[in-house]
C-alpha cells in the first residue's frame, strides 16, 4: 500500500514536471541558439495598473510577498516581492509569528514597479473567494482513450497488482517516442490505493498499438495507449530553457505542453514562447494578475 502510494506520487511529479532532460536534443521548436529562434526577453515593462498576487506575506525584517515555494519549516521560509505600505495591525488574527518573524497567506494588490509592491488592499487568504477561470483547463490526468466495449476493466488479474504497475511503467519509458505516463484514478476514487482500479495512461509519438503490445507483456490492467506529438524529453528540454525567462520560478511538461510561471507577464512573454515554440506548445503563467480580475471578500 505504501508503496503504490509512493509511485502515485512520483507518477503525479513526471506528468507534471518531466524527467529527463537533454539539453542537446533536437525540439519541436527551435533551440534559442538558433539563428531563427527569437532572441530570449532579457526583462519585462512593470504593470501601468494595480496588480494582483495570492501568496505568503513573510516578514524576517521586512514583509515581502512570496510567490513561488515556501519552505515547510516552522517559521516557513521564502523570499519575494519586498512590499511597502504594509501594516500587521490591520491584519490582526490572520497571521502567525514566532519571535520577531510574522507570516500568514494573503491576497495583496498594489502598484508594482518591478522591484516593490507599494500595497493598497488586502484580503486574508482564508476570506477569498476566487473568480471562475475561463480558461481552466480539464483534467490534465484524465484518459484521452475512448471506453472499449464492456468498459474498463481489468484484462489479467495475473498482472494487475502494484509490481505489474511499476514494471508497466518501467517499461513505457523505455518506449521509443515516450511522450509521457500518468495514471487516471477516476474509475474509483475510493479505492485509489487498488491498482486494478486505476488506468494506466502511456503517451509515445510512435506507433501506440505497437506499444501498447509491449505494456501488455507486464500489464494487465486497464490501459491506454495515445498518440503524443513530442517527446518527455523534448518537452523537458524546453522547459529548462524557459527557466531562463524574466523571474521565471518553475517550470513543468507533460501532455504536449510546457507550462512556465513568472512573476508578471503583460502577455510579451506569452507572445514571445509563441513565437519561438508554436503557439500552444508553452503556456505561460503571471503570479500578478491584473486587478480587473476582482478581488472580493467570501461571503
Amino acid at each position: 500500500m505504501k508503496r503504490t502510494l509512493a509511485l502515485a506520487a512520483l507518477l503525479l511529479l513526471v506528468a507534471a514536471c518531466g524527467s529527463e532532460t537533454t539539453s542537446g536534443s533536437d525540439g519541436p521548436g527551435n533551440a534559442p541558439s538558433d539563428p531563427d529562434h527569437p532572441p530570449l526577453p532579457i526583462s519585462v515593462d512593470p504593470p501601468k495598473t494595480a496588480v494582483t498576487g495570492i501568496g505568503t506575506v513573510m516578514d524576517t525584517g521586512r514583509p515581502e510577498l512570496c510567490l513561488g515555494a515556501v519552505a515547510e519549516s516552522y517559521p516557513p521560509q521564502c523570499g519575494g516581492i519586498p512590499l511597502t505600505d504594509w501594516d500587521w495591525a490591520r491584519q490582526r488574527g490572520q497571521f502567525e509569528h514566532q519571535g520577531d518573524v510574522r507570516w500568514g497567506s494573503f491576497v495583496v494588490t498594489g502598484m508594482y514597479d518591478g522591484t516593490t509592491m507599494k500595497v493598497t488592499k488586502v484580503v486574508s487568504s482564508a476570506l477569498y473567494d476566487p473568480p471562475a477561470d475561463p480558461g481552466a483547463e480539464e483534467d490534465p490526468f484524465a484518459t484521452p482513450c475512448p471506453e472499449p466495449d464492456g468498459g474498463w476493466r481489468v484484462v489479467d488479474e495475473t498482472k494487475a497488482d502494484e509490481t505489474a504497475m511499476e514494471a508497466a511503467f518501467t517499461e513505457a519509458a523505455e518506449l521509443d517516442g515516450y511522450g509521457g505516463a500518468w495514471m487516471d484514478q477516476h474509475l474509483d476514487p475510493q479505492q485509489s490505493n487498488d491498482p486494478s482500479k486505476a488506468i494506466v495512461n502511456v503517451a509515445v509519438t510512435g506507433d501506440p498499438a505497437a506499444a501498447e503490445a509491449e505494456l501488455r507483456k507486464v500489464w494487465g490492467g486497464a490501459l491506454c495507449v495515445s498518440k503524443a506529438r513530442y517527446t518527455e524529453a523534448e518537452l523537458t528540454r524546453i522547459q529548462d530553457e524557459l527557466m531562463d525567462l524574466p523571474d521565471a520560478y518553475s517550470a513543468g511538461s507533460g501532455r504536449d505542453q510546457v507550462t512556465v510561471d513568472v512573476l508578471w507577464d503583460d502577455g510579451s512573454l506569452q507572445k514571445w514562447a509563441d513565437d519561438a515554440y508554436g503557439a500552444g506548445l508553452v503556456k505561460v503563467t503571471s503570479a500578478l494578475r491584473p486587478t480587473q480580475q476582482r478581488v472580493q471578500p467570501a461571503g
